[in-house]
């Protein structure tokens, strides 16, 4: 996996100050994407254990609230495999402190379905240890800049802690958010 940015102070993409990757590689290809640079596979530079260590640095400041996932695409396949032990040491190293997801796959039609792309072998375990999911595609017809943390009204803020607890799809609240 390759990633075209870090962002150590990021207020735009999800609550709070965040740490922000930016993978690369996304096969949605949405008209007017806010960062087409990012949709090549190989854009960017190599996401090496040094990378995975100087972010687990940044994230150790008290006044981050967590780290954002977006890209590119979080959830191509690849990029998932590569995700999950990176995610798996933050939430080990700093269980306080939240992720944050966007993905332009819809989490039951795309991510949860079984044979379609891009569910695969690591999907559910890399979902399990999300707490926000931004999901869809951004669709310029839908454009709306008085959103929060999305593109178009199309989109959806998911509370995946209470997602997996209620069995179907919850969205976000942000007057009852801890996230």
């Amino acid at each position: 996996m390759n990633y075209g940015a870090i962002k150590n102070c990021d207020i735009a993409n999800g609550l709070g100050v965040r740490v922000t990757l930016f993978v690369s590689g996304c096969t949605n290809h949405c008209k007017n994407c806010f960062q087409p640079e990012t949709q090549d596979f190989c854009y960017g530079d190599p996401f090496t254990t040094e990378v995975e260590d100087r972010i687990i640095e940044m994230l150790g400041k008290s006044y981050i609230a967590g780290l954002t996932l977006l890209g590119g695409e979080p959830f191509e396949p690849s990029n998932q495999r590569a995700l999950l032990p990176f995610v798996k040491r933050v939430k080990e190293r700093y269980p306080g402190k939240n992720i944050w997801a966007f993905s332009g796959f819809r989490y039951e039609d795309e991510l949860t379905a079984v044979g379609v792309h891009p569910n695969c072998e690591v999907t559910d375990e890399l979902l399990s240890l999300i707490d926000v999911l931004v999901d869809g595609r951004f669709v310029e017809e839908l454009k709306d800049i008085t959103l929060k943390f999305r593109g178009s009204s199309n989109q959806r803020i998911i509370d995946m802690n209470k997602t997996r607890e209620a069995g179907e799809v919850v969205l976000w609240d942000e007057n009852l958010a801890v996230n």
